[in-house]
């Protein structure tokens, strides 16, 4: 089973072997309700942990997608791009933005599992 991490942002990545999954979570396509376009980062880009790297616009507000890690995206779904509703669908499946290369797998060590997501977004409401 592929390892999930998530952000304080609300990003989540599953890792599977040197790449990793990224998208938003379940939490945040219900937070930014009906998802009317998303802009994932073009490929070959390199991104480090934190930076802008892709943009999820409802019909409330737009909002960046940080990269949960470093490394050089490989691959981007076109999916989302034609048919962003698919985040608010399955944001965890079919809904992802793109795939990056790990440049470090020590960055994973910074981001929560999904227990501590949980109880991180418990602080919230």
């Amino acid at each position: 089973m592929a390892e999930i991490r998530y952000t304080k942002d609300h990003e989540y990545i599953r890792v599977e072997g040197d790449e990793g999954v990224v998208g938003i979570s379940d939490y945040a396509q219900k937070q930014l309700g009906d998802v009317v376009f998303a802009e994932p980062p073009p490929v070959g880009r390199k991104l480090n942990a934190g930076e802008a790297a892709a943009v999820v616009e409802s019909v409330k507000a737009a909002s960046d997608v940080f990269a949960p890690v470093s490394g050089e995206v490989v691959a981007v779904n076109s999916e989302v791009e034609s048919s962003p509703g698919i985040i608010n669908e399955d944001a965890l499946g079919r809904g992802w933005l793109f795939r990056i290369k790990l440049a470090n797998r020590d960055d994973l060590s910074a981001l929560m599992d999904e227990a501590a997501y949980a109880d991180y977004l418990k602080t919230l409401d």
